[in-house]
């Protein structure tokens, strides 16, 4: 039986930090700290909900809040120790078939990155140069593709064409 009430929590939460993830990518230094005190404030509760029930999975808050609690904690950079908490939950969950392998490989990269440490499957992106995004530094690049294949992940050409800014925006990039 789902958890209604925490998964309506989930959803609500990163609603919030979806409507202000904008302005967090923009010079604006009050949008930038206002997505940030909503980051802090979301990985804080995900943190009192860790506590009272382990991982949020499909099966105790459904499908979208599961998602919505690995949002929380992919965006918590500057609470490491919820990443790499939250990052051995996830992987017991996988494990016991009760969570995505690929959220799972999404939020590895992204601890490993905040790490200062190579990235595996190459999801983490550094920066855009002439319009493709570019990958943080990953551990044996050239298997890169085939580690994401076992955890569903499109090869990384395909998820860059998938989601390259259009083109009018490539040429401003340059």
């Amino acid at each position: 039986m789902t958890n209604e009430t925490l998964a309506h929590e989930l959803i609500t939460m990163t609603d919030e930090d979806r409507e202000l993830q904008a302005g967090a990518l923009s010079d604006d230094l009050g949008a930038q700290l206002a997505h940030r005190r909503v980051t802090t404030r979301n990985a804080d509760r995900l943190a009192e909900i860790l506590d009272g029930s382990g991982w949020p999975t499909a099966v105790t808050v459904g499908a979208e809040a599961a998602r919505r609690a690995w949002l929380i904690v992919q965006h918590a950079d500057r609470q490491l120790e919820l990443q790499r908490r939250a990052l051995a939950l996830l992987t017991d969950a996988v494990r016991r078939g009760e969570a995505d392998p690929q959220h799972l490989a999404m939020l590895r990269d992204r601890v490993l990155v905040n790490e200062g440490r190579p990235q595996i499957y190459g999801t983490q992106i550094a920066g855009v140069r002439d319009g493709r995004p570019l990958p943080w530094p990953c551990e044996d690049p050239d298997r890169m593709d085939e580690r994401r294949a076992e955890v569903g992940l499109d090869p990384f050409e395909v998820h860059v064409a998938r989601h390259a800014p259009p083109a009018a925006n490539q040429s401003r990039a340059r």
